[in-house]
C-alpha cells in the first residue's frame, strides 16, 4: 500500500480554524517518533555497515529529490561543523543539482540515470556507502543511484515511508518507517519529512560518536566559526580540566580546538 498518497484523516481543512489546523497537524506529528522506534533495529543495521567502512577511509553519501534530496543535504553539511570532519566525509547529492536545494527542478527526479552521473564526479567506489532517501519509495533518481551501486559492490541502504517500494529491493539495508497518511493529502515534507530528519540524525550522530568525534557527551571536534560557539568551547574546556575561565580561553587560543586544548593541558 502507498501510505503516502492516502487520502488525509481531514476533511475540509480550508473550514477549520487556525487552533484546529495546528492541533491536528501537531496530533498527527507525535506519532512519528513512535514508528521510527520500530524501525531502529534496521538503522542499528546500516550504522553497523557504515563505522567500518567510514574508518577504513570510505565516504557516506545520501541521494534524495525534493524534501528526501534537501534533508540528506541538511545532514551532510552539518557534520563538519558538528564533529570537525572533513567537507567530503558525509556527501549529499539532490536531483536537479545545487539549484534544486532552492527551486525545484521539473522531472529531475525522474531520469534513473542521473544519480550515478552525479556520483561518479566523486568517484564512489567499493569503501563507501550510498544512502538512497525517497518517501514514497519510488523515485526513479534514487532508484537509478541505489541499482548501480549495488552492480558495482556498493553497500547501500534506503529510508523510505512506504512498505516493500522499488526503492528498498536495492538497498542492503532498507529503512522502512510508516507514518501514514499525511494531515494534507501527499504533503511527504510533512510526517514523512520529520521521521526521514529523524533517521537522518540518529544516523550521523551514531555513527560519528562510534568514529570517536565526541568525547563524554560534548562536541569536542566542532568547528568555532562564531562567538557562541568559542563559547561554548570555553565552558567544556573548563568543566572537562576543571580550570579557570581565563586558563580555558588562553588554551583555546593556542590550540583552536576544545579536543587539542584538553589533549595538550599540562596542568
Amino acid at each position: 500500500m502507498n501510505y503516502t498518497e492516502s487520502s488525509s484523516k481531514y476533511e475540509n481543512l480550508e473550514q477549520k480554524s487556525i487552533q484546529e489546523l495546528l492541533e491536528g497537524i501537531n496530533y498527527e506529528d507525535k506519532t512519528v517518533p513512535l514508528a521510527v522506534e520500530k524501525a531502529i533495529p534496521a538503522i542499528e543495521r546500516l550504522v553497523s555497515e557504515i563505522v567500518p567502512r567510514m574508518r577504513m577511509g570510505g565516504r557516506l553519501f545520501y541521494i534524495g529529490a525534493g524534501t528526501s534530496g534537501r534533508l540528506g543535504i541538511v545532514d551532510a553539511s552539518e557534520c563538519p561543523p558538528t564533529f570537525g570532519v572533513p567537507h567530503d566525509w558525509v556527501i549529499g547529492l539532490i536531483a536537479g543539482g545545487d539549484s534544486a536545494i532552492r527551486k525545484a527542478v521539473e522531472f529531475a527526479e525522474d531520469d534513473k540515470e542521473q544519480a550515478w552521473k552525479d556520483l561518479e564526479a566523486y568517484n564512489i567506489n567499493e569503501l563507501d556507502i550510498l544512502v538512497g532517501i525517497a518517501a514514497s519509495g519510488r523515485t526513479p533518481y534514487v532508484i537509478g543511484g541505489l541499482q548501480k551501486a549495488q552492480e558495482k559492490g556498493i553497500f547501500t541502504g534506503s529510508i523510505t515511508c512506504n512498505p516493500n517500494s522499488e526503492v528498498a529491493k536495492y538497498a542492503n539495508v532498507a529503512i522502512e518507517v510508516i507514518v501514514g497518511a499525511e494531515f494534507v493529502t501527499g504533503s511527504t515534507r510533512m510526517k514523512a519529512g520529520t521521521a526521514q530528519k529523524l533517521v537522518l540524525n540518529m544516523i550521523s550522530t551514531v555513527t560519528m560518536i562510534q568514529l570517536g568525534r565526541i568525547k563524554g557527551n560534548k562536541m569536542v571536534d566542532m568547528q568555532l566559526a562564531n562567538h557562541k560557539l568559542i563559547e561554548r568551547g570555553v565552558k567544556m574546556i573548563m568543566q572537562e580540566l576543571s580550570i579557570s575561565e581565563l586558563e580555558a580561553k588562553e588554551l583555546l587560543n593556542q590550540y583552536g580546538n576544545v579536543r587539542k586544548s584538553i589533549e595538550n593541558y599540562k596542568g
